[in-house]
């Protein structure tokens, strides 16, 4: 049996690490803009929409989007991912709003437990209350696998995007649990990407 020559066989063996090289490089690379795209402070943009849509996960997002509804910007709120033991006042006890807009124009979602169940809950609401442009509520780093699973689940909607800040994720002043919560947030929409470049796959050969 003839064999390869050294070299051949040297070059060979080292595409495998090549190719672990060259993938740890994507990674990182994508990281890096992952970090960098990340909005750094409130937007500007004050269009009305027809209703504003906080995805639960810190008092801020709450805070934040029923400040929204009281400035005017949409006729109805949707609080995505309740905790079932949670009850009205109990928001309104650490984010304010006056009582007739709790009462008349803020639904409650219970049947959300992660992003993905967020996004199923908020297109089923949407499309029961006519809604076709909505403006999103969360925190600046889970703001983009949110509105890629939003637009998966709501493809004609406008979505404007609201980010909010959490003091404990600041990566000008990075800490370890922040620099943590930006690898797994990474992670979770490198996933989201894979899952959904799959499903258009299937979806095509269907």
């Amino acid at each position: 049996m003839k064999r390869l020559p050294l070299y051949r066989r040297t070059r060979a063996r080292r595409w495998p690490f090549r190719l672990i090289a060259l993938a740890l490089v994507g990674y990182f690379a994508g990281l890096v803009w992952f970090a960098a795209t990340l909005a750094t402070e409130e937007t500007a943009d004050r269009r009305t929409t027809d209703a504003i849509v906080v995805l639960t996960g810190g008092s801020l997002r709450v805070q934040a989007g029923f400040q929204l509804l009281e400035a005017g910007l949409a006729r109805q709120l949707l609080v995505s991912g309740v905790n079932r033991e949670v009850e009205r006042n109990e928001l309104l006890a650490f984010a304010p709003l006056r009582k007739d807009l709790m009462t008349c124009c803020v639904t409650l979602g219970y049947a959300a437990g992660d992003t993905i169940g967020n996004a199923s809950e908020t297109a089923a609401w949407a499309m029961a209350h006519d809604v076709h442009s909505l403006r999103l509520v969360t925190a600046n780093y889970h703001m983009p696998r949110a509105i890629l699973e939003l637009k998966r689940s709501l493809p004609d909607a406008d979505i404007l995007p609201y980010p909010v800040f959490p003091a404990a994720f600041d990566l000008r002043r990075p800490t370890l649990a922040a620099t943590a919560l930006l690898f797994s947030e990474y992670n979770k929409l490198l996933g989201a990407w894979g899952r959904h470049l799959l499903a258009s796959g299937m979806e095509l050969l269907s």
